[in-house]
């Protein structure tokens, strides 16, 4: 059975507006592992041993574990624990649990990019820790960064596909319960392909001129 031009582009306007719903979801998630995994990284450099021996051991975990696994933790294991989370919380949850792991390994070694001299100088005159960190250290951090969470935000796209697994009616889903309706997937399920590429895109392009203006000093 040959793809059919004319069924594609018929279900593209439906597919575009479940993949908004993806986009919202992304753009939760991405700004969400941003704070978590900035927030890791100044803990994990503090050197508290106890601390970091356990975000070692869940960082490890979220890393060597597939993202659907953790997806079914959230939204089908907390409720044991008696916390019932809808299917897109738990899913933005267990997302950014998983890029917040893999974000804080990129942020460490950039961390050690950053001249000991600027920190020793900022030490020199008085600033307290607080201050080193938010004004010195972590606007190097996440400028030298940029490339990695352009990287990490494109994981995150394509990872809210994942969440129709756990009832989320976003593009793929849509997608499958229109080829199921129509019995040509093919066609849906390219369009939804065609949805995500678009939104790396914009991204990947958003994150070249963001790095572009990094590079020149005008942010």
């Amino acid at each position: 059975m040959k793809p059919d031009l004319a069924i594609f582009l018929d279900a593209l306007p439906r597919l575009v507006e479940a993949s908004l719903i993806n986009l919202r979801i992304a753009a939760i998630t991405c700004l969400l592992t941003l704070v978590v995994g900035a927030g890791v990284t100044v803990i994990r450099a503090q050197k508290w041993r106890l601390v970091n021996a356990v975000l070692e051991l869940l960082i490890s975990f979220l890393r060597g574990t597939p993202l659907l696994i953790q997806i079914f933790l959230f939204y089908y294991g907390l409720p044991i624990l008696g916390l019932r989370l809808d299917p897109v919380t738990a899913g933005v949850l267990a997302i950014t649990c998983n890029t917040s792991a893999f974000l804080t390994e990129s942020l460490r070694g950039t961390l050690l990019t950053i001249e000991e001299g600027h920190v020793e100088a900022a030490v020199a005159i008085g600033l307290p820790p607080h201050r080193i960190w938010t004004a010195i250290v972590l606007p190097q951090l996440l400028r030298r960064a940029v490339p990695v969470m352009v990287n990490e935000g494109t994981v995150i796209v394509k990872s809210t596909a994942l969440l129709s697994m756990i009832t989320v009616v976003e593009v793929l889903r849509t997608a499958q319960q229109m080829g199921a309706a129509s019995f040509r997937p093919i066609e849906p399920i390219l369009g939804a392909a065609l949805c995500f590429i678009v939104i790396n895109l914009g991204l990947m392009a958003i994150g070249a001129v963001v790095e572009r203006r990094f590079v020149r000093g005008r942010i």
